[in-house]
């Protein structure tokens, strides 16, 4: 373990009232410490280095200069949120960070009252914090009080279209409100669009002149690698009012660019806004992602999530692995047969690394789209694609999906289009906890008229989804995979095309069987096994698809077997769903077979090993095995 850093000031740290005594100039000393600390502590947890590194010197600043928690500041995504857990009331529970029963890698209403609303995806912040501001204004109470509120957004987050949604209402409205602008042309990957290039060609000429000087915020006090961008943009966007910037439009009185990472800007800049500002303000603030960690500043994604690793060297401290990772087969597969068929392209929501596409991208340039954080956009683009003879595979985490779903419904499955959906993130995902656990695809797409819907018991049966998606083109098909390693099992050369609606038997046995959709089935496998020690040899089958059904596979269970019990990993009124629905309108219940669905529980699961989340979700191979003795009446 690397030594732990000298942190003078910041012992002196409980909570932000206590920045209130320091000098402007210790501030600036306790932005260096806070950086230490926070790269101290990643090290030891792993999570997300590069953003929080970011916004060390807009955090203290933040903090000392407004009162918290009656002011509220919602940090957007939440990313770059552990300086300010540190600086509120929790270093000493930091290092617990994104384990099991430890603090959360996001802001959390439930773990502190300085994270008034929490987050974990992104673009919420401003519509949050304009609830906030009107609920001020009209006599609202919460716990902490009601004061200023402050929201902090990045230049990835601002391009969804939630965000403009928001200053639209924003502005109309013109409550006193501030939202910070936080610019590192960085995001997860490196932000796209025609937005981002009109943030990177903005220049201070905006409202608030008199603060502009007072906070040295000119153009030609940003430091050189900032300075450049800045003078790009003395043509703003044309086609907009005389003057005004994208921001003015909206309602917003706009102070920017500055150096986000020189206290002497920052602090008198915060104070004079605090003091003056009658309604929304927007604080465009560049910052540099990773800043002052030499490793997270060279990485291609500036440290954005890191495993454990060596403070000195920024060595990471991965497990070896000994099977290939879902997403890396997916990766493969799709590149294999989009080298065959120059229709398939790919689309995915600012999150090309994170879905696998990142190679797909580097190959086929001109056949990969990444539609920044805007997965509506990226959903309806999908259909529009398919409609026009294309066969897009749209790549999105079961989580960030459900930002898309009225597209899913209105512009793919209605119009029947064969957009396929390849669903990462499948099922509880560890440390990042409720927020991206893939708990509801299941249900939320079988239930939609003309959808196929597949999930891989392991690695070679996703190769063979990924085949089965190309070829399909009757209407829209999706497939769902977990996060991190799979099975090991042997890889077929080429994906085989399934035929649709057609599971597969793993095991023959007698008067209970185990019908298996999705990657339990290696924890059912384990639990048969158990079983047959006790002298009980369940049939197992692996359902394949949730939509449609295999109705001769079900109906043959069920004849076959005193017991019927589903495995998914999902919640209530998917897989499992579908099959008592089908066994209830066969009258199969009336012959009286014994039927039960293994489901995600009705609960959010916080972080912690997949492992342990299963546990707590009761689906492993010895609560599986428990099942079984129980439905046939064994103690």
């Amino acid at each position: 373990m690397s030594a732990r850093p000298e942190t003078p000031l910041l012992d002196q740290v409980t909570l932000p009232e206590d920045l209130k005594r320091f000098s402007d100039r210790e501030l600036a000393q306790l932005a260096d410490e806070l950086r230490a600390e926070t790269i101290s502590v990643v090290s030891e947890t792993g999570g997300h280095l590069g953003a929080g590194l970011g916004v060390v010197e807009l955090t203290v600043a933040l903090h000392a200069v407004f009162d918290l928690p009656q002011d509220k500041l919602i940090w957007d995504v939440g990313h770059q949120s552990y300086p300010h857990k540190i600086l509120t009331g929790r270093r000493d529970r930091i290092r617990t960070l994104r384990q099991q029963g430890g603090i959360s890698g996001f802001t959390k209403r439930s773990e502190s009252v300085f994270d008034p609303f929490g987050a974990a995806h992104s673009s919420t912040s401003i519509s949050a914090a304009l609830g906030f501001a009107v609920a001020r204004d009209l006599g609202g109470e919460c716990e902490g009080g009601l004061g200023d509120v402050v929201a902090v957004i990045g230049d990835g987050a601002i391009t969804a279209g939630m965000a403009y949604e928001a200053m639209n209402n924003a502005g109309h409205l013109g409550k006193r409100m501030f939202v910070i602008l936080n610019d590192n042309d960085m995001s997860i990957a490196p932000p796209v669009g025609a937005l981002s290039v009109y943030l990177s060609r903005l220049y201070a000429g905006a409202p608030f002149q008199e603060l502009k000087t007072a906070a040295k915020a000119a153009t030609s006090l940003l430091p050189q690698p900032f300075r450049a961008g800045a003078k790009r943009t003395r043509e703003a966007l044309k086609g907009l009012a005389m003057g005004g910037t994208l921001f003015e439009q909206l309602g917003f009185s706009y102070v920017g660019p500055i150096d986000g990472h020189d206290m002497d800007q920052l602090l008198p800049l915060l104070r004079s806004l605090r003091e003056r500002a009658t309604g929304p303000v927007l604080l465009h603030v560049n910052t540099k992602k990773g800043k002052g960690y030499a490793p997270a500043e060279a990485a291609y994604d500036k440290g954005h999530a890191t495993a454990k690793f060596d403070v000195t060297t920024g060595k990471q401290k991965k497990a070896k692995s000994n099977a290939p990772s879902y997403t890396s087969v997916f990766s493969d597969a799709l590149l294999e047969v989009a080298a065959e068929d120059s229709r398939i392209c790919a689309v995915t929501a600012a999150m090309p690394d994170g879905t696998g596409l990142k190679r797909f991208a580097e190959r086929y340039p001109s056949r990969c789209f990444d539609v920044a954080i805007a997965e509506q956009h990226g959903v309806t683009f999908s259909a529009a694609l398919a409609a026009g003879g294309m066969k897009p595979f749209c790549a999105i985490y079961s989580t960030f999906l459900q930002r898309g779903y009225d597209q899913v419904v209105h512009d793919v499955a209605i119009q029947r289009l064969p957009v396929r959906f390849a669903i990462d993130r499948a099922g509880l995902v560890g440390a990042d906890g409720a927020t991206h656990a893939g708990s509801f695809d299941i249900a939320y797409l079988a239930n939609l008229p003309g959808m196929v819907v597949m999930a891989a018991a392991d690695e070679a049966e996703l190769k063979h989804m990924v085949a089965t998606a190309a070829a399909y083109d009757a209407g829209p098909i999706a497939f769902r995979y977990p996060r991190g390693e799979a099975v090991g099992v042997e890889l077929p050369e080429r994906g085989e095309i399934l035929e649709i609606g057609k599971g597969r038997m793993v095991q023959a046995g007698a008067r209970v069987a185990l019908l298996s959709f999705g990657t339990r089935l290696e924890e059912t496998k384990k639990a048969a096994e158990a079983l047959a020690v006790q002298g009980i040899t369940p049939t197992i089958a692996d359902a394949r698809f949730a939509k449609p059904l295999d109705k001769s596979l079900i109906l043959d269970l069920a004849a076959k077997h005193e017991a019927l019990i589903t495995i998914e990993e999902g919640a209530v009124g998917g897989f499992g769903s579908h099959v008592a629905q089908l066994l209830a309108e066969e009258g199969v219940f009336d012959a009286g077979l014994k039927y039960r669905s293994m489901v995600l529980p009705d609960v959010f699961i916080d972080q912690a090993s997949p492992k342990a989340m299963y546990d707590v979700a009761a689906m492993n191979a010895e609560h599986i095995e428990a099942k079984v003795l129980d439905v046939l009446g064994h103690a």
